[in-house]
């Protein structure tokens, strides 16, 4: 499974890519807002960092403009893959930009039958929010296996990316289940290289190592 960061601090995703672990960034204008910086730019400044795919989100709410707007990103870096809304005029757009080659993230998945007409429409990444299911009282990864289920059903080849994760369980609920990549903040990402007993084991080392006599 892959793992992106879902930022626009460029602090955080540089850290996140100097693991060797970090496969691609998702943002969008609300991330860059929060960094107080230019969303073009933070995207070119994003995609020379990022190896991966880096989603880069439209915000028109008319299928014309969000292939304007995605052909636009498109232009930015090769690696960039247009977000749209999962919205009948998302999926228009996302139609329009996959048959001219751009790739697409189709973003705001909360039900299965979406997930059927994002693949049907040609997107590259479906993106099912299951933290906001959660919120609501739903079990958000039980949409993740309702969508696993159907692609490999039909064998569709749009990727499962989990969106909206909170916290280390729906990462690896997501790898157990067979999604396609998991993007995640900043800080969860930083909590999958921890346990309490690996730095016990690690201070009992150092410890132990102390009291090993040394050639002087």
């Amino acid at each position: 499974m892959q793992l992106y960061i879902d930022s626009a601090i460029i602090d955080e995703i540089r850290k996140a890519a100097d693991t060797g672990l970090c496969d691609g960034c998702t943002t969008n204008p609300s991330l860059a807002a929060k960094a107080g910086r230019d969303y073009n730019d933070v995207l070119r400044e994003i995609c020379a960092i990022v190896k991966g795919h880096v989603s880069a989100e439209a915000v028109s709410s008319d299928a014309a403009g969000m292939v304007k707007e995605g052909q636009a990103f498109a232009k930015i870096a090769k690696n960039i893959v247009v977000k749209v809304p999962l919205t009948v005029e998302g999926l228009k757009a996302c139609q329009t930009l996959s048959k001219s080659g751009i790739k697409v993230n189709v973003t705001l998945c909360f039900s299965a039958n979406q997930a059927l007409l994002a693949a049907k429409s040609g997107a590259f990444i479906v993106s099912p929010f299951v933290g906001r299911l959660d919120d609501i009282g739903q079990v958000g990864m039980d949409l993740i296996e309702d969508i696993r289920l159907i692609y490999d059903n039909y064998d569709f080849k749009t990727n499962i990316l989990v969106a909206s994760i909170r916290n280390p369980i729906h990462v690896l609920e997501s790898a157990l289940i067979g999604a396609d990549i998991a993007t995640m903040p900043y800080s969860v990402f930083e909590q999958l290289f921890k346990h309490s007993l690996t730095d016990a084991g690690i201070k009992k080392f150092l410890e132990d190592w102390e009291k090993v006599p040394k050639r002087k």
